[in-house]
């Protein structure tokens, strides 16, 4: 890996040029598609809120089925209102009434009979005008105009008004059983939604600090900050819409076959094969759409990380007049982020019109068979009201459970980077480890240390590298660009594991301590600053408590911006953002700054005097000077004029110390320091 990379994660959080920005890695691939062991994966994470998802999802169910109850009152309120339109009773009724008039004598059927048929042929006792199918009735109701002469009989029998009141409060009251439940269902699923997208975005969070600094030198972190949110954000939307929605459709879905069957089979019949063939056109558009939803949230998390990267360096790009290869570039992934939107939502987007046709054509062929069977007195005119009210329940569900299924395979695609990056090779872990180091004299040594980067395990960096530094001692560490200088700073800081050998603090190998406690023994300087939005002093304090302001101002004032920051328009509570007026320089002194408030027993310093001009880095020099004083000091320098008063000077090539000594010393002795102390001012000159 190249110097520069390797320089760049040494430590975390740090920045570029601007508030809370860094350098980024490469592009992460893309992984293979696992939709069901994702799913499989969201529904384990979401066990503890399973007590709440099921009532929720019993809630939908239950509003579902008083939907599909409301048709068949709708029949009844219907057949009371037509009835009494048309006579005030039910043919039902009026068939059983005119047969008890029949044969009570009440109707003499020789009265309304042709001439010349015999009654004795005709059984009256088996007669039963409810039966349209049977032959007696069929002959008498064919003979006769009795059922007309009924309904003029009865035309003043009016409309059952206690009836239909009746039926419109229970309709009422089904219909707002149906609200509350999904009223309550939907505020469940909101609160378990936002619970498990808070959840994960703090898993996330945590994940991101268990994680080795090789994950985030293959990765762009643009990439990581798109599972964070739209990722997140897209689960949150298929748990809180597409669950109760599938749920809720499928139980309207078999409600309603079962009512419309219990109705009448034929209608029923009618219009489950009208819908047959939008299932299957459903089943096959959704089979061909899920590979172009995965691909959609791929390529849409590698152009926010590129998106990321390029903001960042936004003033490099402008001064290399780069703009064109990145506007190609961007061009590209743009490009490839609209087919994949444009194929997924335009497959996902057939489903919707697909299944509006479809209901149309289910609702017609109601009309149609439903109007035949009305002539032939199989059904009354309320069933076929309630069963176009059915057809159109029985298709929205079908529409519904398309919408929810794009939504779900959208929100697999998302919990499959999710939980890829949750799965991810953590360091490891260190709850066991009991040992700390406390009052650290500073006495840091290498023993026999090799080390080979974990993508690279052929290639050592490190050749059994070995020094003993003593308390106080501040350490130079020079060489040319990739001979391991920040590496062996990763090492020391236990950002990386040695491959071989051990590193001592006091003595005690750091492999034997926690992370944490050795990072609590440094402070850090690095060459690329990072200052977060907030006030200077938030980011002068930054994890450090009890300063006084006497303290950090007596810090800003070594450092030389005492004055800049009384300059500001708030002093120390003056906001710095992406707008502040503030160069470089001025960045990296605040850091250093930080460093001296921080009051750490070792220190690391790396380039930290890079940005600033002469003036300035000879005050800077200055404090560093004080702020090193009686502390172990590591300290990464290209300009060497920097390091003359180093007590121990480590010149490194190729991986190894190949020279050891004072400033003094090395120069006398000739060798590969002086030649590139020399060379430096032979460049100048």
């Amino acid at each position: 890996m190249p110097e520069s990379n390797r320089n760049a994660s040494s430590a975390a959080p740090r920045g570029g040029g601007r508030m809370g920005r860094g350098p980024r890695g490469g592009m992460g691939g893309g992984k293979p598609t696992n939709l069901r062991a994702a799913l499989t994966k969201l529904i384990s994470y979401c066990r503890g809120q399973a007590g709440m998802i099921l009532i929720a999802l019993l809630l939908a169910a239950a509003a579902a089925v008083f939907t599909i109850i409301g048709p068949n009152q709708t029949s009844r309120l219907t057949n009371y209102i037509y009835d009494g339109v048309s006579g005030g009773i039910s043919s039902e009724e009026m068939l059983a009434d005119l047969q008890n008039q029949i044969l009570s004598g009440e109707i003499n059927l020789a009265d309304y009979l042709p001439e010349g048929t015999n009654l004795e042929e005709l059984d009256l006792s088996s007669l039963d005008l409810t039966d349209t199918e049977s032959a007696l009735t069929q002959t008498i109701l064919s003979s006769l105009h009795l059922s007309e002469q009924y309904q003029s009989e009865h035309a003043d029998d009016g409309i059952d008004m206690d009836g239909i009141v009746q039926v419109s409060l229970l309709l009422l009251a089904i219909y707002l059983a149906s609200a509350l439940c999904n009223f309550t269902q939907h505020y469940i699923m909101q609160t378990v939604t936002q619970r498990t997208a808070k959840r994960l975005r703090g898993d996330i969070d945590t994940k991101i600090n268990r994680l080795p600094l090789k994950y985030f030198s293959g990765n762009a972190v643009g990439d990581v900050l798109s599972r964070m949110t739209n990722d997140v954000d897209m689960i949150g939307q298929a748990m809180s819409n597409s669950l109760s929605t599938l749920v809720s459709s499928i139980a309207q879905f078999v409600g309603c076959l079962i009512m419309m069957y219990y109705t009448n089979w034929i209608l029923a019949t009618t219009t489950v094969l009208s819908t047959v063939l939008g299932l299957v056109l459903m089943v096959v558009i959704m089979s061909r759409s899920q590979k172009y939803f995965t691909a959609r949230q791929e390529s849409l998390g590698t152009l926010n990380g590129y998106i990321e990267e390029m903001y960042t360096g936004h003033d490099v790009i402008r001064i290399l007049n780069a703009e064109d290869e990145v506007k190609d570039k961007f061009s590209t992934m743009n490009q490839a982020v609209k087919t994949a939107n444009f194929r997924s939502q335009f497959l996902s987007g057939l489903m919707q019109p697909l299944m509006t046709f479809v209901g149309n054509l289910g609702y017609v062929a109601v009309c149609v068979v439903g109007a035949a069977l009305m002539i032939d007195k199989q059904i009354t005119f309320g069933d076929i009201t309630a069963f176009l009210i059915y057809t159109r329940l029985f298709e929205s569900p079908l529409r519904q459970i398309a919408q929810a299924m794009t939504q779900v395979q959208s929100c697999a695609a998302a919990s499959e980077r999710v939980f890829d990056f949750l799965s991810e090779e953590e360091m490891e872990d260190e709850s066991a480890k009991t040992k700390r180091i406390e009052n650290v004299h500073g006495e840091v040594e290498f023993r026999h240390v090799r080390f080979a980067y974990p993508n690279a395990p052929e290639k050592e960096i490190i050749h059994d590298f070995s020094a003993l530094v003593q308390p106080g001692q501040k350490v130079a560490i020079v060489g040319p660009t990739g001979a391991g200088k920040t590496t062996m700073v990763n090492l020391l800081m236990r950002f990386f594991e040695p491959t071989g050998g051990s590193i001592l603090i006091d003595g005690v190998p750091t492999q034997e301590i926690p992370r944490s406690n050795v990072h609590s023994q440094f402070g850090m300087v690095l060459q690329d600053t990072w200052l977060f939005e907030g006030t200077v002093r938030e980011n002068l304090l930054y994890n450090t408590q009890g300063v006084t302001t006497e303290q950090m101002e007596s810090a800003c004032k070594a450092c030389g911006i005492h004055s800049f920051i009384q300059a500001l328009p708030n002093g120390y509570d003056s906001v710095l953002s992406d707008n502040t007026a503030i160069s470089a320089g001025q960045k990296q002194l605040l850091t250093i700054a930080r460093a001296m408030i921080q009051n750490s027993p070792m220190l690391i310093l790396d380039e930290a005097t890079s940005s600033v001009d002469t003036k300035t880095e000879m005050l800077t020099q200055r404090a560093m000077d004080a702020l090193t004083e009686k502390r172990t000091s590591f300290v990464i320098a290209h300009r060497l004029s920097t390091i003359k008063n180093a007590d121990m000077i480590l010149v490194m090539r190729d991986g190894d110390i190949v020279e050891q000594g004072s400033h003094e010393a090395l120069i006398e002795r000739g060798g590969f320091y002086a030649e590139l102390y020399n060379s430096q001012f032979d460049e100048v000159s």
